[in-house]
């Protein structure tokens, strides 16, 4: 694993959820960064939501980023946000940082008031653990449903010298494009302008993050935060910012994959690529159309090749579209010609390619030059465990 320069952990097992299990954590930056967010469009927006937005809008530099796992702080009003401010004091005292320093971000149940009680006793060890605790441990400490912890990473040469770009995310249910249900956290040694950090952020949480799907669901929550502390000595300048952003991309593409292959009960990732669409906007409906489709999902997790299912679900689309023109191929092999089916032996043909953790689904609309993609998971029994105990 490559961390950046001039950052700092600590983590806690504070027993917001349950007992000894890490569920705070906190990252420091040396020296002032520059500061990046990008956040959930669901409009019920969480207390750390609304306090991370105030404080970029106030600043383009921030020192540290606090994560807690087990309590969402959301729809909590107006104790809820300043239960928020008093986290941020509480780090803020303990590591010698400015409060408004500190960008925060929660996930959890929703509804349910932070345990201030719990934070102030979870001070100890993040004092403790300060310095000492390495990038998995917060990988951990923010995991609510995910099974495993998710980091990604990169490095490129720039000026001669090493840059390095990490990330961490979590996430395994309530994912849906339009800033996907999650929290993340990108970090770099490069000195970057604000300005173009925030447009290298929002850029790849595009192209990453908001096209993956699990259930459809846009969470109160989301959150990516971006920190570039120009530790490595190198500052990338406007025009020049080609291999940060490929870099930034590629990491935040590696943790939607992750977040996917993580989908609650799943147990594919299914590639949706949609391409003949009068224009992207229209290919990106078709796209979601079949990624969000239940019967297509359950399709996926039978491994039953029902192109009748993708069929249907781009028609209800909204997209504009020949049914006449419409291609529909599954792993490669097409299957939808024309607006008819291709004769062959479909069970036969698509066993092998559906026992595949990774299936592709290619539409071809007919209609113009407009391209989408999205990656969704399959729909299972364990998804519908997982979500009917979740609060209890």
């Amino acid at each position: 694993m490559l961390t950046p320069q001039g950052f700092r952990f600590a983590v806690a097992a504070s027993g917001f959820k349950k007992p000894g299990r890490l569920d705070l954590g906190v990252v420091e930056s040396k020296l002032p960064a520059a500061a990046a967010g990008v956040f959930t469009t669901n409009r019920f927006q969480a207390a750390p939501v609304l306090a991370g937005r105030e404080l970029l809008e106030k600043s383009e530099t921030a020192r540290a980023v606090v994560i807690n796992s087990g309590q969402a702080n959301a729809c909590t009003g107006d104790q809820g946000l300043e239960n928020c401010r008093v986290t941020r004091e509480l780090i803020a005292q303990n590591l010698g940082l400015e409060e408004d320093q500190i960008l925060p971000a929660s996930t959890g149940v929703i509804g349910d008031q932070l345990k201030m009680d719990k934070w102030a006793e979870a001070m100890e060890q993040i004092r403790e653990s300060f310095g000492k605790a390495e990038p998995m441990d917060m990988a951990k400490a923010i995991m609510t449903t995910d099974s495993f912890p998710k980091l990604a990473w990169r490095s490129f040469e720039a000026q001669g010298r090493e840059v390095r770009v990490l990330g961490m995310c979590k996430g395994a249910g309530m994912i849906c494009p339009d800033m996907a249900t999650l929290l993340g956290l990108i970090l770099t040694d490069a000195g970057v302008d604000p300005v173009l950090w925030r447009r290298i952020l929002s850029w790849s949480v595009k192209e990453s993050f908001n096209r993956i799907t699990v259930d459809g669901d846009t969470s109160t929550n989301d959150t990516i935060y971006g920190l570039a502390n120009g530790a490595s000595g190198v500052t990338v300048l406007e025009g020049d910012e080609e291999a940060l952003a490929a870099a930034v991309l590629d990491v935040c593409q590696d943790l939607a994959y992750l977040i996917v292959q993580d989908a609650e009960g799943g147990t594919k990732i299914v590639q949706i690529d949609v391409t003949g669409a009068k224009d992207d906007a229209q290919a990106d409906l078709a796209a979601r159309a079949v990624g969000n489709s239940p019967l297509v999902k359950t399709a996926m997790y039978g491994k039953d090749p029902n192109w009748g299912r993708i069929a249907a679900a781009l028609g209800r689309s909204g997209a504009e579209f020949d049914p006449n023109e419409v291609s529909i191929g599954i792993g490669g092999i097409e299957i939808f010609r024309a607006g008819q089916p291709v004769p062959m032996d479909i069970d036969s043909m698509f066993a092998p390619i559906l026992d595949r953790q990774d299936v592709e689904i290619k539409v071809i609309l007919g209609s113009g030059e407009g391209e989408s993609y999205l990656l969704a998971s399959d729909l299972t029994h364990e998804y519908v465990t997982i979500n009917a105990d979740y609060r209890t």
